[in-house]
């Protein structure tokens, strides 16, 4: 129930409709229990003449108001009917219908307005969801599958509102149509209605014994819904490489034993789900049979209770049949919607460890330099920077370069605050980064990665990412910074031709390009290249090296450098091994001592 408590405090803006629903459902359940007591008086009046009453009845107070209406209905129905009985037969089959018709009228209105709650409640939690998901750090989604997580924002958000806000319809109604059933059926006949209830505990137990199993049966069911997911997401991603290394079958057949999984443990989950109904069923006959034996022995032998009575008695049993089912029901989806409550909360509920302190300050400004002082970091394990140094005048620009798994990207990670530094601190104008907003931090710096990541949106829609209010003009400016204003105009529709998913419907070089003109268009006063260049053919490098040079002028710079040949006019070239610094210095400065930087320049030139 902890789960249903948190799920609920999603509904608390839309709890005027909650309201109204549970008003509708107290007269659902009324006039549900209503329109089986009426037929006690259309009963007595048809086939017990000597029931008919021509005086009408005086109230005597609440101690016999139950047989006072009773004969003051049989006196209207007499007094209406005469000596034509088919007259009474109409009036009381008027009321019966009018009963039923009110009855499934509130019922539609308590339905109309549950509608918006659940609706709303899924809408809200999809919102904080995604919200959430934007918001937790980079390396939250090392450990997660991306599959997993877009299960959880759309199967398992949808489980809850099958699940658990179904009971919301069901909390209300179902309780009270049960209780103006028994308080009537009580008033026919306490002695009936105590026996039925020796029954009634005897049925809960059998049927909440089927359900205990179904939430981890579901937990299964919905992890494995995440599994597959995941596996669709990577392999669309790769498609490239799956096609090109043949592995299709490879990957059909990790998919095939995902879904056949799935297929085992949905069957067990449904199949113990839908033993719940028979199962109710037959327990609600056998007490109606049981009913029967005991009420027919009333009637005919006992003399304790008439005809009329005993009939309206057993529709008001059947009446509670039907509610108890579907509360039974709800157990079970209460059972399944705990399992899907747990994984979304799981996500809600995560702490984001790069999180704004509550003094943090907003920085509007870049006035000095960038410092790095004694940082060190692991990822997880090994320690990738350890008690490493480094100043970033305002205005220079600082290449990083070395080998693969030297550190240099982790630097671009921890001044952008996608990861924590462990020990040391990252300071900007002399204030720690840890103590600035991440969104003013990230306001001063623009990125430009190795993988261009654009979005399945317009030219436009793109290089506007940072500046959604940009006009035309400034991105066009940007884009003829990035020198990609020349095949952009060559598009089918220019600015606004759509690019495709991941942009694939450009080469390397003008996604690359794309990018560049977006941090151009950001206009901000660090920028960090993290091999902008590496992946491109030599034609593209000249173009983007020239753009990248454009966008650099009168700006603080770090580059993080594959190819050394694209920043041999760097203020500062550091050399890095293994996370830390073995040289650095300008690029002649380096080339003289004849140390790594020169082995890595000669390695470069022979390939």
């Amino acid at each position: 129930m902890d789960y249903f408590k948190k799920i609920l405090r999603f509904a608390k803006p839309y709890s005027s409709y909650g309201y109204l629903n549970i008003f509708f459902n107290v007269l659902y359940a009324l006039f549900s229990a209503l329109s089986f007591a009426a037929l006690i008086p259309m009963l007595d009046v048809l086939f017990t003449p000597e029931k008919k009453v021509f005086k009408e009845p005086i109230y005597e107070g609440m101690a016999n108001i139950k047989d006072y209406l009773q004969e003051y209905i049989n006196y209207r129905v007499t007094a209406y009917s005469g000596d034509d009985d088919m007259k009474g037969l109409v009036l009381v089959i008027g009321l019966v219908l009018i009963l039923f018709l009110l009855k499934n009228f509130f019922n539609y209105l308590a339905m109309y307005f549950i509608t918006f709650l659940r609706n709303g409640v899924l809408k809200d939690i999809r919102n904080k969801m995604f919200h959430k998901i934007t918001e937790l750090p980079i390396s939250y989604y090392s450990e997660k599958r991306k599959g997993d997580v877009i299960a959880r924002i759309t199967s398992d958000v949808l489980e809850i509102q099958h699940s658990f806000l179904s009971v919301l319809e069901l909390i209300v109604r179902e309780p009270l149509t049960i209780l103006f059933t028994i308080i009537i059926m009580f008033g026919i006949s306490a002695k009936l209605t105590l026996f039925v209830f020796i029954f009634i505990p005897v049925a809960g137990a059998i049927i909440s014994r089927i359900g205990k199993s179904l939430k981890k049966q579901s937990d299964k069911v919905q992890e494995e819904q995440g599994q597959f997911l995941s596996i669709v997401e990577e392999t669309l991603a790769g498609l490239r490489v799956v096609k090109a290394f043949n592995s299709e079958s490879r990957f059909y057949k990790t998919f095939s034993n995902s879904t056949q999984r799935f297929f085992d443990y949905s069957n067990k989950l449904l199949n113990r789900q839908n033993l719940a109904s028979p199962t109710g069923e037959f327990l609600g006959i056998l007490v109606i049979g049981v009913l029967l034996w005991f009420g027919g022995k009333m009637v005919l032998v006992d003399k304790t209770l008439d005809a009329s009575s005993f009939i309206a008695y057993m529709g008001l049993a059947y009446n509670i049949l039907t509610p108890a089912k579907s509360i039974s029901k709800a157990s079970y989806g209460v059972k399944r919607g705990n399992a899907a409550a747990e994984r979304v909360l799981e996500i809600l509920e995560t702490e984001n460890p790069i999180s704004d302190k509550p003094d943090a300050v907003e920085k509007t400004s870049f006035d000095s330099g960038i410092e790095l002082k004694n940082i060190s970091f692991k990822y997880e394990d090994e320690y990738v920077l350890k008690q490493f140094n480094l100043i970033v005048p305002k205005g220079e620009t600082v290449a990083l370069v070395g080998q693969s798994g030297s550190g240099k990207s982790t630097i671009a990670n921890l001044v952008t605050r996608f990861y924590d530094v462990n020990e040391g601190e990252i300071k900007i104008d002399g204030i720690d980064i840890k103590d600035m907003t991440k969104k003013s931090l990230r306001s001063l710096m623009g990125l430009v990665t190795q993988d261009s990541i654009l979005f399945n949106d317009t030219v436009a829609k793109n290089i506007s990412l940072g500046n959604e209010n940009a006009t035309i003009e400034e991105i066009t400016e940007a884009a003829k910074i990035a020198n990609a204003h020349e095949f952009i105009a060559e598009l089918p529709e220019g600015y606004h031709t759509n690019i495709g998913d991941s942009g694939n419907k450009l080469s390397g070089g003008q996604k690359q390009r794309l990018s560049i003109a977006r941090a151009v268009l950001k206009n901000p006063p660090i920028m960090i290249l993290d091999e902008a260049t590496s992946a491109l053919d030599t034609e593209s490098e000249r173009l983007v090296q020239d753009a990248l040079e454009k966008m650099m002028r009168n700006r603080t710079s770090i580059v993080i450098a594959h190819r050394l040949s694209t920043i041999q006019n760097a203020n500062t070239i550091v050399v890095l091994q293994k996370g830390e610094i073995v040289e650095q210095g300008s690029h002649e400065t380096l080339l003289a001592k004849n140390g790594t930087y020169k082995k890595l320049v000669e390695m470069q030139s022979l390939g």
